[in-house]
């Protein structure tokens, strides 16, 4: 029987299967051989090496197609000459990556004046137009898409001239007290912490966009991450339970292993307490709404933020009620930005300075219309592939049930930004209803399409806890805004959440002694020393711009980590997940990992730099040196509570340093302390 081998597995980053295999039958020229031609490709055939022999020896080429792009496979058959082989190889390789290159599509200038969204996308996005239009304000919601991806593309590509929204003036313009304390502008995470503000008695002002409560994606989440907001006395138990979709019995997450070396082939992980709790995102907004007007906050909602005046004394804030097109003014002692990624303050503010990854994130809410057996609604698909690379990414997904029928799914992938490609949110779409089906069994047309989820989550690999500018005088941002999340559970929702009880009660300091300014404000941000070493793990999830990997490289790596996970105990596995690691068990696994999988260490070479593993060892040894800190200083947080009646009246910005620090030793280093003040 002849011996048969794999020699070659790459991806052709084109949806055109059927076109590069017309390409491999018709135009490529095979050095030597005798070409025949086969449904999917060819084989190349040589005759048998020895006289007396009858076996022919051959190279079998084919290429199927999955998430929507192309991939290629050959086979060696018998023994054919090694020095054919390697030339066979080496011109198959350069020849179709000439001729199938890597593609970046812009989406098309629209004017909807004269033509609707569905009109101008059609012709690109076929099936991200059908699908739609099956949903309630499908043509708006497409719009939103079509504004955020234009409006990421030019942040992305002028990251020197951000537009100015923000004016500083030295002089007081007004005798007049502050309309407000606080105008937050943002009001999907902006107005859970508003309304944890107003119930301290602060005036408060939320400005939002849209109408007050849409959203377009959903939130999971832990029980024991929820009691923050039960601690913050923001909910009852029983409000909870009026905005729990649906608890799980479990999460998995498993990659696509299928063509990985044994050693980068892993079990399941399960995570029966990470993520397992679906949210109904619009009852949670409608009911912070209400907590908010209850304790004399206000709401203007379908209103866009202009610009903002600041000056010593307060920050004036211009708006545009769109309805009616009328300009609306308001003046606080403090301006929060909540507006996430697509925030122009945060731009301007950053000197346009470009995110160092992204994760472009596109799904839906479907409520019903698969078979029976396809998916039970007791169970949470945390992290899932289904496939390799694709198209110089590696898609993930996401599967949460909700209530009754509803099944939301998010198709995402870590992206390194690149003004040449700054990551779609129309070509993951257009992915998503394309390969839904291979993930998840159905069919398309019977699915019963409720809303859309989408939107860009940006990030920095941050050198330190300043690195990031968050903060002007009277101004700070928060959330997607500020950028400060982590790269496993990386929703600026599960951020806020867990830093809702640090936050807040720094910012009320800050409040109650007047400390706004840059200086001061700059202090309050929820960065954690403990995920700032995690960063090399999202470098190992983006695929570098414009490089051939092998399909299944960071597929391996993946399996590689979450094995180790897989074999530590539950506990240990959702610390990990849940952004609670320490510096001990951080090392425990990386070395764990390295030592069952040591290609590891060479692996990760294709994604990072030697100056970025220098900059990573630094910090990873700042991590080390904080947690001995911290560790040597257990007791900081208490003594420091039992000086404040007699510190924070006496020196308040004292009080604020010995604070922050506290905070920085404990939430910082993943050990959350317990909420200090009353609401």
């Amino acid at each position: 029987m002849a011996n048969i081998k794999e020699i070659l597995y790459l991806e052709v980053p084109t949806p055109g299967t059927q076109q590069v295999c017309t390409w491999l039958q018709e135009n490529f020229q095979a050095p030597n051989g005798e070409k025949l031609i086969t449904p999917d490709g060819f084989r190349l055939r040589f005759s048998p090496q020895q006289e007396n022999s009858t076996e022919w020896n051959e190279f079998s080429t084919f290429v199927w197609s999955v998430q929507r792009t192309t991939y290629l496979k050959v086979f060696r058959v018998g023994q054919p000459p090694k020095i054919q082989e390697k030339l066979f190889l080496k011109n198959l390789k350069t020849e179709i990556r000439t001729a199938f290159p890597h593609q970046y599509p812009e989406p098309p200038e629209i004017d909807l004046s004269q033509q609707s969204i569905f009109e101008g996308l059609e012709k690109d996005y076929p099936l991200t137009v059908k699908y739609f239009k099956k949903m309630p304000n499908g043509e708006f919601d497409l719009q939103r898409v079509y504004w955020w991806e234009k409006r990421w593309r030019e942040g992305v590509r002028n990251p020197q001239t951000p537009k100015q929204v923000i004016f500083k003036t030295d002089d007081s313009q007004t005798n007049d007290s502050p309309n407000y304390d606080l105008i937050y502008i943002g009001g999907a995470l902006g107005v859970i912490h508003a309304a944890v503000m107003a119930r301290l008695g602060y005036k408060v002002l939320l400005i939002e966009r849209l109408p007050f409560g849409r959203m377009n994606r959903e939130w999971n989440i832990s029980r024991s991450e929820l009691k923050s907001l039960i601690d913050l006395k923001l909910f009852t138990p029983t409000e909870i339970e009026s905005f729990i979709a649906r608890e799980y019995k479990d999460g998995f997450h498993k990659f696509f292993d299928a063509y990985n070396p044994k050693i980068a082939q892993a079990e399941i992980l399960h995570t029966p307490r990470v993520l397992n709790v679906a949210l109904d995102a619009e009852v949670l907004l409608k009911l912070s709404g209400e907590k908010l007007t209850q304790a004399g906050g206000e709401i203007w909602d379908e209103t866009e933020f202009l610009q903002a005046n600041i000056n010593p004394d307060q920050v004036t804030i211009k708006s545009l009620h769109i309805p009616g097109q009328t300009e609306r003014t308001a003046t606080g002692r403090l301006l929060i930005d909540a507006m996430g990624t697509a925030s122009p303050i945060a731009w301007q503010l950053n000197g346009g300075r470009a995110f160092d990854s992204v994760c472009p994130t596109v799904g839906a809410v479907i409520d019903g219309g698969f078979e029976p057996g396809v998916w039970d609604a007791t169970y949470g698909d945390v992290l899932n592939s289904h496939g390799d690379i694709s198209r110089g990414r590696q898609l993930i997904w996401e599967l949460f049930p909700g209530a009754g029928n509803e099944l939301t799914f998010y198709l995402f992938h870590y992206h390194q930004v690149n003004p040449k490609n700054p990551g779609s949110l129309l070509e993951m779409y257009e992915d998503f209803f394309t390969i839904l089906p291979e993930y998840r069994r159905c069919d398309m047309d019977k699915l019963v399409w409720k809303k859309p989820t989408f939107g860009y989550i940006p990030g920095h690999f941050s050198n330190g806890s300043r690195d990031r500018k968050i903060s002007v005088d009277r101004l700070i941002l928060i959330g997607d805004a500020a950028s400060l999340q982590s790269p496993l559970v990386f929703t600026g929702f599960g951020s806020l959440v867990r830093n809702l009880s640090r936050l807040t009660d720094l910012l009320n300091t800050a409040l109650k002694h007047d400390l706004l300014t840059a200086d001061s404000l700059d202090q309050i941000r929820a960065y954690q020393t403990n995920i700032s070493v995690t960063w090399l793990f999202s470098k190992g999830m983006m695929v570098p711009m414009g490089k051939y990997l092998p399909p299944q490289k960071i597929n391996s790596i993946l399996n590689t980590f979450f094995g180790v996970l897989a074999t530590e105990s539950q506990e240990i596995a959702e610390t990990f997940i849940k952004d609670r690691t320490t510096w001990w068990i951080f090392t425990k696994l990386a070395l764990k990992a390295a030592w069952i999988n040591p290609l590891l260490l060479v692996w990760i070479l294709d994604f990072v730099t030697v100056g970025e593993v220098f900059r990573w060892l630094k910090n990873f040894i700042q991590f080390m040196v904080l947690s001995i800190i911290s560790f040597l200083c257990g007791w900081l947080p208490n003594f420091s509570r039992k000086i404040q009646p007699w510190l924070e009246p006496r020196y308040p910005k004292l009080w604020m340093w010995l604070l922050t620090t506290s905070y920085a030793l404990t939430d910082g280093m993943g050990k959350p302390q317990t909420p200090y003040f009353k609401t």
